[in-house]
């Protein structure tokens, strides 16, 4: 959906004098963020039903906005783990674009974005899929949704998913979230809860943080995230 709102004008917003985070490519003509290749790459991507196999229990349908690769995958990884905060506007609004595929026509939306770690949000000046959801809460609101976001899940200390395998990461996942204080039973006040991830690999994250939020009366709707690896989905 290119209708909610000034996606172009943040893409073209991804512009300055270092680098190409999609790319890599260093040239004069670039501002802060992505060159027009990748720019046009990246908006060219459009959300779609994405499940991995074998998908585990509890994962709600989740849509990704495309295979975790190419300019998508580095200016992931640029503003995840290189401080390149200033793509969480662009990227926000993309992720826009996945939670209004997910719920399929404008509705009262409760977004939980998945918690960072404590030590990874010290080690990234802050939760990186938080900023995000804020941007996609503003970007659908722009577009005449009826947005909130919320926070109701904590993450515990846990092992780097990079270096496990499928059964290790559903086993991490299964003891690594916890409700946090005053949210037990408080419901979603009637409003389609969609949970954010930016990748989607063997799902065992979203389906840990959906069995979570359950226990809160939350039971979500849907998943949006950015990329969802190849191997675990044919596109």
């Amino acid at each position: 959906m290119r209708d909610v709102g000034g996606l172009w004008a943040d893409l073209a917003d991804l512009v300055f004098p270092t680098g190409c985070a999609g790319c890599g490519r260093r040239d004069g003509r670039l501002r802060q963020g992505c060159c027009p290749q990748c720019v046009r790459w990246l908006a060219a991507l459009r959300p779609v039903p994405a499940r991995p196999t074998p998908a585990p229990p509890d994962l709600p349908p989740c849509h990704a906005l495309g295979p975790y690769a190419g300019p998508l995958r580095e200016a992931l990884l640029a503003y995840k783990e290189r401080g390149r905060h200033g793509l969480a506007r662009p990227l926000g609004g993309l992720l826009a674009e996945v939670v209004a595929a997910s719920v399929g026509e404008a509705r009262p939306v409760l977004l939980v974005p998945v918690p960072d770690r404590a030590a990874a949000a010290r080690e990234r000046y802050g939760d990186h899929l938080t900023r995000l959801a804020r941007h996609a809460a503003a970007r659908l609101r722009r577009a005449g949704w009826d947005v909130r976001t919320a926070v109701p899940v904590r993450a515990l200390p846990r092992p780097d998913s990079v270096e496990l395998d499928r059964a290790g990461r559903a086993a991490a996942a299964e003891s690594a979230f916890r409700l946090r204080a005053g949210w037990a039973g408080r419901g979603s006040g009637g409003r389609a809860v969609v949970v954010l991830d930016d990748i989607l690999t063997t799902g065992a994250t979203l389906a840990a943080v959906s069995r979570t939020l359950r226990a809160a009366g939350m039971t979500p709707y849907g998943a949006a995230v950015l990329g969802a690896t190849q191997k675990r989905r044919h596109w």
